[in-house]
């Protein structure tokens, strides 16, 4: 079934404002869903092609807040965080927009066609390239100063100390927005970006509710302990003593870590534990 492409112009009533804060404001941008999506307010959430699975969790459990507390989050739907955090949003039901480097229409990577249009049917598709447009070079850092131009707050997950995703931070430093990064191994290569930002002024997101301050909102009230059950209650009684390790946590609970892990993010999903800095898991 076709799609509906949108064309906005600087001149249309639904152009988004934030845009006209950049140096060079697109002067077609084409649209596949609801423009709506902009509506609410905005977070920024990027990061590397190749994350960890620390980043792939922060990236969900960051992202599955912000929706819970209304707000939308912008993101370039590429591999590994940005796809993170887009399919965290769809499936906490929140609005979540995807700014592409190509034309609205086509999805990079070809292996994101199903996430593209499911982006397109319940949040927002964006592109300043013309429809049919393809992957070259330079369109992407043209594409991040449109996603650190929609939020006024963006947050790097993770981050190598090369990266597009710092390529967004320094936009949006640059147009006067707020920059946070996620903290990370200081041996990990996908989180020398972000620590390098953090060394050098950016804001710490050392816990999820650091995000829910930073973009201005505060987490819905949490479902009461009374309604877990199966392994997510069994990690919940583990930690009634205070921050465990993961394998620690697994132990004291009698379960396999990976099963663990689940329950762990579910867990946090529902707003009811976090992950600390250290790697520790503590309820909140």
């Amino acid at each position: 079934m076709p799609v509906t492409i949108t064309c906005l112009t600087p001149a249309s009533a639904n152009y988004p404002e934030s845009l006209l804060d950049l140096a060079s404001p697109p002067q077609s941008l084409y649209s596949i869903g609801s423009i709506h999506a902009l509506s609410s307010a905005c977070v920024a959430l990027v990061g590397t092609r190749d994350p960890t699975t620390y980043g792939l969790r922060m990236a969900w459990a960051i992202s599955a807040a912000l929706s819970r507390a209304g707000v939308c989050v912008v993101s370039g739907m590429a591999r590994g965080i940005d796809a993170e955090c887009h399919r965290a949003m769809l499936a906490e039901g929140g609005n979540t927009v995807a700014v592409l480097g190509t034309g609205v229409d086509v999805a990079y990577p070809a292996a994101h066609r199903e996430l593209h249009r499911l982006i397109g049917e319940k949040g927002l598709v964006l592109s300043e390239n013309p429809p049919g447009a393809r992957a070259h070079r330079g369109a992407f850092p043209r594409r991040n100063r449109i996603i650190a131009a929609l939020a006024k707050l963006t947050i790097v997950v993770e981050a190598g100390h090369r990266s597009g995703a710092l390529n967004t931070a320094t936009q949006a430093l640059e147009l006067g927005r707020v920059v946070a990064a996620v903290p990370g191994p200081i041996d990990s290569p996908q989180s020398e970006g972000t620590n390098q930002l953090i060394r050098d002024g950016a804001c710490v997101i050392a816990s999820i509710d650091d995000a829910l301050t930073l973009a201005g909102v505060s987490a819905p009230p949490r479902s009461p302990p009374a309604q877990l059950a199966g392994d997510d209650a069994r990690v919940w009684s583990a930690l009634d003593q205070g921050p465990l390790m993961v394998d620690d946590l697994a132990t004291r609970a009698g379960m396999p870590a990976r099963e663990c892990l689940t329950a762990v993010t579910s867990l946090e999903l529902m707003g009811m534990v976090e992950c600390l800095v250290t790697g520790a898991v503590r309820r909140r």
